[in-house]
């Protein structure tokens, strides 16, 4: 054997073993030494001479990349995220991301509300704001992929599941909302025009099953990125940008926020706490409506608290301050109906947002109302 060849091959060995485990390197140093020296003589006694350094070369091809035959060795999983394991992160991604529109949505609304005229700036910065968002979820969701996927961990949820809990996995495919619509109005008009005859004036509706495990998983996502925002970990670049007649508003919280921070904290990981449970145990159906039941009345007390703080942001722009402040009395008809007539100065500004905020709680508050019925019934039925 000549000095070239056994140049190269250790040159190339010294490639492989630098990917290998130190407690194993040596063997299968070893073997692939035993291996490659073997066929370079086969080749050589077949040609009656010494290989070229490209024929050398060509041998070593044949044999793989060093990266690609360290792997065929390595213990553990060869990718990042496996096969059975992407179908999960792929839904983690498409909701969450869902999520973030919503996100960014708010933030453009409050925007739009406080300088219409700023439309094309607004896109531009909730774009950028949602793009940022998006890349730090993905970065999260793959690194915790990674983990389950090197470490084996499977969880309960992934592989003890029923058909009846997979309706709502279609939230995370808006493509299949425009569907369900386009479907129901083509069955409405197809009754309308039938005829009396043709169909009776009532049917019933089909149950439609509810995706318990799916409604879970999408939850419990949503409710990790608010709880995150809310203790900081995360941002959401714009959310809070506010601008009147083109200067930018310094938003401040009122005390209201702090003194409620660890109740809602609570209150988030309680919710988070009752959809991983739900992942677990999603037969637990008189467990887990009992816990909602408790979340319902926990939310309940938190609308009323900040409803009854009244302050809850201020406004300011130099020495020109508005407060954006909750009322009940602002649940009126006629202010909603006049809310096109709001000045956009910054007292203008802060009003609308106070009213659009007090009528987001009040509808919370209704839905938390029904919520926690719905669960005591839940509960009582089993």
């Amino acid at each position: 054997m000549s000095a070239k060849t056994e140049d190269m091959v250790d040159r190339y060995l010294e490639a492989v073993a630098a990917q290998l485990p130190p407690d194993e390197r040596e063997d299968i140093i070893a073997e692939l030494r035993d291996l490659i020296l073997s066929r370079v003589e086969a080749k050589e006694e077949t040609l009656g001479r010494a290989l070229t350094d490209d024929e050398r070369e060509a041998i070593l091809k044949e044999i793989g990349h060093p990266l690609v035959v360290a792997a065929r060795y390595r213990k553990g999983p060869d990718s990042l995220i496996g096969p059975e394991l992407f179908p999960y992160w792929l839904y983690g991604v498409k909701a969450g991301l869902l999520v973030l529109l919503a996100i960014a949505g708010i933030g453009l609304a409050v925007r739009l509300v406080s300088e219409p005229a700023n439309f094309g700036q607004d896109i531009s910065q909730a774009f950028g704001g949602w793009f940022s968002s998006a890349l730090t979820l993905i970065g999260a969701l793959t690194l915790t992929g990674a983990v389950m996927e090197h470490n084996g961990i499977r969880p309960k949820w992934l592989t003890d599941w029923r058909v009846k809990d997979l309706g709502a996995f279609g939230l995370s495919d808006p493509v299949t909302w425009g569907v369900a619509a386009r479907n129901a109005g083509e069955r409405a008009r197809t009754a309308a025009g039938a005829g009396d005859a043709a169909r009776p004036l009532w049917t019933p509706r089909p149950r439609i099953h509810r995706s318990v495990s799916g409604e879970a998983a999408f939850s419990a996502l949503a409710l990790t990125i608010f709880l995150l925002w809310w203790v900081g970990a995360v941002h959401f670049p714009g959310l809070g940008v506010i601008r009147v007649d083109g200067a930018l508003v310094d938003v401040t919280p009122g005390p209201i926020w702090a003194a409620l921070f660890v109740p809602i904290l609570l209150y988030t990981l309680g919710q988070l706490g009752r959809d991983l449970f739900t992942l677990i145990r999603p037969e637990a159906a008189r467990l887990r409506a009992l816990v909602s039941v408790f979340l319902a009345m926990g939310g309940l007390w938190l609308v009323w608290a900040i409803v009854g703080a009244e302050h809850w942001f201020t406004l300011s722009v130099g020495a020109e301050q508005a407060r954006i402040a909750g009322d009940w009395v602002l649940l009126d008809f006629d202010r909603l109906h006049d809310l096109r007539a709001q000045e956009r100065d910054l007292v203008g500004v802060a009003s609308t947002l106070s009213l659009i905020m007090t009528w987001g709680l009040a509808f919370t508050a209704i839905g938390l109302v029904f919520n926690g019925l719905g669960n005591v019934w839940r509960a009582l039925r089993g």
